[in-house]
């Protein structure tokens, strides 16, 4: 049996900053890893690039039940101190689009590298392939079942994650784990997923992209609108519009409601700038086919849907008007899809819900419930935007967990 002062369940973003930080200040600490490697999440972050944070954190990129947690928790630890942390480690920073920070070499693997350097160098012992299978506490002693044996600890920190993306770790133990002491979770749904489709066009669609504009709809209510790639599946619809939507989604069809997206193919074209370009196409003794004819201005793919949903019965370029034009301009600009489904966990970036942060000290991470145990990072109900603000919540609950 193996006694420590303080066990950190986690070698993710949250657990490997607050392991560093405890360390630093001259406390032992040992970091549990089910994988045989740390960090696996952020190998794989950015495309392998590692969008490590965003320069312009703002209250309104992160959502939980509780606002008011997140935004004394943030308090203080904005972008900057973050920067620091990283500078100390001999990790130099670089700005991309929207405030976007990457790590200067452009590859995940020197932050991953970075931060286990400097982990061992401050002392903390790092032991992966090993999965923690229960906690129990009586009186101040933690006590933790592993496959590597029972180890005993009087700190405990979890910064175990949640459900999403379970090819690289992500489980659901720290929830129980912190259920069985008492603490309330938030339902959780996926998040930063790509949404699925029963209607069977989009198969038809399926490797095209196109720079759009996605407007979701609930019940036949206007719920929210978002800006950027669609791109269109087997499955049914991807693209970073459609993640930065996905938590609104997941969330709404977990309730049971019909979800819709209505796309715009033209977002940079006003319904009458676009309409003109189009009446000023037409040749009038033209005998192109409509198909041939819309060519010009969409993909060849999406052509057949925007006729079938226009209910246009015009077959060539020389009998169209500005009535049936407008049915054309309107159905580009309000492409239909519903949406039954996620892409699960395996699809998710992240998870909604979690720990009920009201049950957590937001200045030192600590329970209110149980004494000498600590949350960071995912586990707990607050989940960022697409951009960098996850991670952005990861190290800053790390650092405040380590202060």
């Amino acid at each position: 049996m193996n006694n420590e002062k303080m066990i950190i369940i986690g070698a993710g973003a949250a657990g490997l900053v607050a392991a560093i930080t405890i360390a630093r200040a001259g406390q032992k600490v040992t970091l549990l890893e089910q994988n045989n490697k740390i960090g696996k999440k952020i190998f794989v972050s950015g495309n392998g690039k590692c969008n490590i944070d965003n320069k312009y954190i703002n209250l309104n990129r992160f959502h939980s039940q509780n606002p008011n947690f997140v935004a004394k928790v943030l308090e203080g630890y904005d972008f900057p101190v973050v920067e620091k942390f990283f500078t100390s480690l001999g990790l130099e920073l670089v700005e991309g689009k929207e405030g976007k920070m990457f790590p200067m070499s452009l590859q995940a693997t020197s932050v991953v590298e970075l931060l286990e350097y400097e982990a061992k160098r401050v002392g903390v012992k790092i032991v992966c392939n090993c999965a923690v299978t229960s906690v129990d506490k009586k009186g101040a002693t933690f006590t933790l079942e592993t496959s590597q044996g029972t180890k005993n600890c009087t700190q405990l920190v979890l910064t175990s994650g949640s459900p999403a993306a379970p090819q690289l770790g992500g489980s659901n133990s720290g929830y129980a784990f912190a259920t069985k002491m008492g603490h309330a979770l938030i339902p959780r749904h996926p998040s930063l997923v790509q949404l699925c489709s029963e209607e069977t066009w989009v198969k038809g669609c399926a490797g095209v992209k196109v720079a759009g504009l996605a407007k979701l709809y609930a019940n036949g209510e206007y719920i929210t609108e978002k800006k950027g790639d669609l791109l269109f599946t087997n499955y049914g619809i991807s693209g970073l519009a459609i993640l930065d939507l996905s938590r609104e989604v997941s969330t709404r069809l977990a309730g049971f409601d019909y979800c819709e997206l209505s796309l715009d193919l033209m977002p940079e074209y006003s319904k009458e700038k676009f309409t003109n370009l189009l009446l000023a196409r037409v040749q009038k003794e033209s005998e192109k086919s409509i198909g041939l004819w819309l060519q010009g201005v969409l993909n060849k793919k999406l052509i057949g849907i925007i006729l079938e949903q226009s209910k246009s019965r015009v077959k060539l370029e020389k009998d169209l008007n500005r009535k049936e034009i407008n049915k054309l301009v309107h159905t580009i600009k309000n492409l239909k899809l519903s949406v039954n489904d996620t892409k699960g966990w395996e699809g998710a970036e992240v998870s909604t819900g979690g720990i009920d942060t009201s049950e957590v000290n937001p200045q030192t991470m600590e329970s209110k419930l149980v004494e000498n145990l600590f949350f960071a990072g995912e586990i707990l109900d607050v989940d960022g935007d697409r951009g960098g603000f996850n991670f952005h919540w990861a190290w800053v609950t790390g650092l405040r967990v380590g202060k």
